[in-house]
């Protein structure tokens, strides 16, 4: 064992603990298997991250990302937090303004943009999920039939079954039976859509919140509209809501996006319901490449015996 350089992270957020944390061990080598699970489950984080030289020449590092029960060929919020820990540890991208990453799903470019930054979303499969398998998900989520607009499973490394619901408020008050779906061995993200009546009704209490929030925090947070309101949950793997996801809000993006529901720039808004408030930038730029973009924060930084 040894102590290697650390930083707990928080991502998609400009202000401290309002996001998704992410662990990141910035010298995991000479780790076995056993050990990065053993620490990712120690940590009691939906993500853990361990930085390794690349094995590509065309990477500038290598990430290993896993959930307190398993390992992961690619996550959002881990490869943010991941690249952003990097940056602020001395990392110099090989192109520049352009950081690559490489993990299990394969090489990701990640851009900067001052200090926020966004990953070229992975190609995403479509299908139609199971109509057997979509009506116990229903059924765990406590949803009725007529509350589902639309339903797909989306692969672009994790698998999310993604459901278009009818409101928002549908979304922020569902109460999922974590447990089945475990049993199922299904995760599953949900969203809908915002509208121009919902935004007006909440104007007073985001404003209200806005200059709580800006006084207590030198003036930074601002109230920021959404396009669309996501939750996600994760129980298979360990984590049974994600406060603010990027591998689902990713995919579907390029599904909603490509299908007419939302334009090619939006903010998401993720975490209400965990006492956080994430805001994922999402933009299709010329090429039809989805960028999933956030801001990060280091809230603690020292080193680890590991």
């Amino acid at each position: 064992m040894k102590h290697r350089p650390f930083q707990q992270v928080d991502v998609f957020t400009a202000v401290p603990y309002r996001g998704n944390p992410l662990a990141v061990v910035l010298d995991g080598t000479d780790l076995d298997d056993a050990a990065l699970q053993r620490f990712a489950q120690w940590t009691n984080l939906s993500e853990t991250t361990f930085l390794l030289p690349p094995t590509d020449p065309a990477a500038d590092y290598r990430v290993r990302i896993f959930t307190p029960g398993s390992e992961l060929p690619f996550a959002g919020h881990p490869t943010l937090g991941s690249c952003h820990a990097w940056l602020r540890a001395g990392g110099k991208a090989k192109s520049g303004d352009r950081v690559v990453q490489q993990s299990a799903v394969g090489l990701v470019p990640i851009r900067r943009d001052g200090d926020r930054l966004a990953f070229a979303a992975p190609p995403v499969k479509r299908s139609a999920p199971s109509p057997s398998v979509l009506a116990r998900v229903a059924a765990a989520l406590g949803l009725k039939a007529a509350q589902i607009r639309n339903a797909q499973m989306l692969d672009n490394g994790p698998v999310w079954m993604g459901l278009l619901l009818d409101d928002v408020d549908t979304v922020l008050a569902l109460k999922p039976d974590h447990r089945a779906l475990k049993e199922l061995r299904q995760k599953v993200g949900v969203a809908a859509l915002t509208n121009a009546s919902h935004a007006e009704a909440e104007a007073p209490t985001l404003i209200g919140r806005s200059n709580r929030e800006s006084r207590a925090f030198g003036g930074r947070a601002q109230p920021t509209p959404i396009g669309l309101e996501v939750r996600a949950f994760a129980a298979p793997i360990g984590v049974e809501e994600d406060p603010v996801t990027g591998s689902f809000n990713a995919s579907i993006a390029q599904w909603l996006i490509a299908d007419g529901h939302l334009p090619e720039r939006y903010i998401a808004g993720q975490g209400q319901c965990m006492g956080r408030d994430g805001r994922v930038h999402v933009e299709r730029d010329a090429d039809s490449q989805v960028w999933v973009g956030g801001d990060a924060v280091t809230c603690i930084e020292g080193s680890v015996h590991l």
